[in-house]
């Protein structure tokens, strides 16, 4: 075929044929990206929780680390600490397979971002409500179960959104440490048949369309949680 006088078939910097056999193998490894991604996120959830109590306590002895200890992990690369993760920790007779040791990079690294978004949302209630929780009589679990983490729900979804979406953006640095996922297949496919165009094409366009998928749900979620806590609505583009 021709166009504007360029035989397209002489293009060979794409090559569909290549494409289309790379890419059944390309979906079954972004199974392995979601799942590292999402266990990788709820693990984030968690740790956020004893960082942040650690953070907010009135004991510098416990406060002082913790501040110390989240704002290293947030300044350091997160490669390196995967690497930390799969090569030192070996050394010292904790040894993980790849994936968990994925995972727990991942979760203890944003752990501290998630961390970080709770303590703003809690900063951002007024102290007043507190005093009248207090006042009423409800118990610490009574107050944040009926009365803050409600509030909190609109508010902190739109910024774990994007922290699963960075998640999603970040597994790739996982196959640094073989595990399976998107890239790795990618780059293996690439080593041995010296095609690296098309694999790694394909998976971007792949983590591409994780990432809009899960943006949109983020934003769909905000909306409903907004309606349902806040009785608003939020409109979003």
């Amino acid at each position: 075929m021709n166009i504007f006088g360029v035989d397209i078939h002489e293009l060979d910097w794409f090559r569909l044929s290549i494409a289309a056999a790379v890419l059944p193998k390309l979906i079954s490894a972004a199974g392995v990206t979601i799942y590292v991604a999402v266990l990788a996120f709820a693990g984030a959830l968690v740790v956020g929780i004893p960082v942040l109590t650690a953070r907010r306590s009135n004991f510098p002895l416990i406060a002082g680390p913790a501040v110390f200890f989240a704002d290293f992990i947030r300044s350091t690369p997160l490669l390196l600490q995967i690497y930390f993760y799969f090569f030192v920790l070996p050394q010292a007779g904790i040894v993980l397979p790849p994936i968990a040791t994925g995972i727990l990079a991942l979760s203890i690294h944003y752990g501290c971002y998630v961390a970080e978004a709770y303590r703003a949302g809690l900063e951002a209630l007024p102290s007043g409500q507190r005093d009248a929780v207090t006042a009423l009589g409800f118990s610490r679990f009574d107050a944040y179960r009926h009365v803050i983490v409600p509030q909190l729900v609109p508010f902190l979804v739109p910024a774990l959104g994007n922290l699963l979406v960075s998640i999603f953006k970040e597994t790739p640095l996982l196959a640094s440490i073989a595990v399976t996922d998107i890239m790795f297949v990618a780059m293996q496919h690439g080593a041995d048949h010296f095609q690296y165009i098309e694999p790694i094409t394909l998976c971007g366009l792949i983590l591409l369309v994780i990432s809009l998928v899960t943006s949109f749900a983020a934003r769909q979620l905000e909306s409903l949680a907004s309606q349902a806590w806040l009785g608003r609505s939020t409109a979003r583009g």
